[in-house]
């Protein structure tokens, strides 16, 4: 699997990610699941410390620490957990993310992480040293480069003209095409790229029962999913090219909770790029556009 460099980091990173939020939380399985991933040649690993209370990033860790130097990790800050259990708490303050860096670093059993990620945002957030947290990770070399996880176009705007995150993270598939009317344009024109999560729009489009989906019917989601079928490409296949020919997108972090899902990613992988752009086109004329109603 050929490898992209972003460029806002100074490494690259393979064109699909894994997510790791669909492990099973078993190190022998996924043990499993991340060696297929490896071996299909995915670098690139997407976690989070919200995930399973920090057991995935564990098992991340344990997993990949024998060949850190190969591969690219990512994981997330922000939400902080209870001591209680019972849930968890917004919190982008600086003090957190310099402190629960620490947790993250010592989970994944490594010394520095590669992309570091607010896992969320909104307006009201103190910006100034939520970014200042990363700017002093990057300085002290426990971070490689930091991005944020939002969908709304009022946060990305207010990021871009404050900071140059590496990343940012938003849904896009063609359910949700959303991100084609302001965030990518405006992404596209910075050093930062996106990080496409929901590229399957969860197996909707794929073998799923219909179900509506942000505002479509459930039997508008059949159509979409039929007309995919119809033109004769494995659903997988079309869905990853969709997202990889945005120009504002530099991966696809895609979950996978088997050998074989990961096997089947690598292999639409494989196929995606023996589309021609007329048939894509063809497709996606069809698909209609959605728009953000709120956050704008």
């Amino acid at each position: 699997m050929e490898k992209r460099k972003l460029p806002a980091l100074s490494f690259e990173v393979s064109p699909l990610a894994l997510g790791c939020m669909s492990l099973k939380g078993s190190l022998k399985e996924d043990q499993q699941i991340i060696d297929a991933a490896v071996s299909g040649g995915i670098n690139f690993f997407d976690t989070a410390d919200l995930y399973q209370k920090g057991l995935n990033e564990e098992i991340v860790g344990a997993t990949l620490k024998n060949r850190r130097k190969d591969i690219v990790l990512a994981t997330k800050v922000g939400n902080q957990l209870r001591p209680d259990g019972s849930g968890w708490d917004w919190n982008p303050r600086k003090s957190y993310i310099l402190q629960a860096v620490e947790a993250s670093l010592k989970r994944l059993q490594t010394d520095y992480i590669d992309v570091y990620q607010l896992h969320g945002g909104t307006l009201e957030d103190p910006w100034e040293e939520t970014l200042e947290a990363f700017e002093i990770l990057k300085s002290q070399g426990k971070i490689r480069a930091f991005g944020i996880s939002s969908i709304r176009p009022n946060v990305i705007r207010k990021v871009l003209a404050m900071s140059s995150p590496a990343t940012i993270m938003m849904q896009y598939n063609p359910l949700d095409r959303r991100p084609e009317e302001e965030a990518f344009p405006l992404i596209s024109e910075s050093d930062t790229r996106v990080l496409v999560r929901g590229a399957y729009a969860k197996g909707l489009l794929i073998n799923k029962s219909a179900e509506p989906f942000l505002d479509y019917s459930a039997a508008e989601v059949k159509d979409i999913r039929e007309l995919i079928r119809d033109s004769g490409v494995l659903p997988e296949a079309f869905l990853i090219h969709f997202g990889l020919i945005q120009p504002a997108v530099g991966a696809l972090v895609i979950g996978a909770s088997s050998v074989q899902q990961v096997e089947k990613m690598i292999f639409a992988y494989q196929q995606h790029e023996m589309f021609s752009e007329q048939l894509m086109q063809t497709i996606t004329a069809k698909i209609p556009l959605n728009q953000y109603t709120q956050h704008r």
